[in-house]
């Protein structure tokens, strides 16, 4: 599954408060988000977040939740 390619800094975090994160801190135009147990990510607030960029948060979170990426993007996006 292919990872979608218009998507925003601010939408990312809104669709990742359902894994419960929260804005902790926004510094200049990033945002960080943290979970309860005080896992740490950085998002940029863009208008379009770049195919790396949100390869490499995606990675993160699903190691951190220890899921499959696909099943993270599936459960995310569509």
């Amino acid at each position: 599954m292919k990872i979608p390619r218009d998507v925003g800094g601010e939408e990312l975090a809104k669709l990742l408060m359902r894994y419960g994160y929260k804005i902790t801190r926004q510094t200049g135009s990033h945002l960080r988000m943290t979970d309860e147990q005080g896992h740490h990510v950085t998002i940029p607030k863009h208008g379009s977040l770049k195919v790396g960029t949100l390869n490499n948060i995606l990675n993160d979170i699903a190691c951190h939740l220890q899921m499959d990426k696909q099943m993270l993007v599936r459960e995310l996006f569509y």
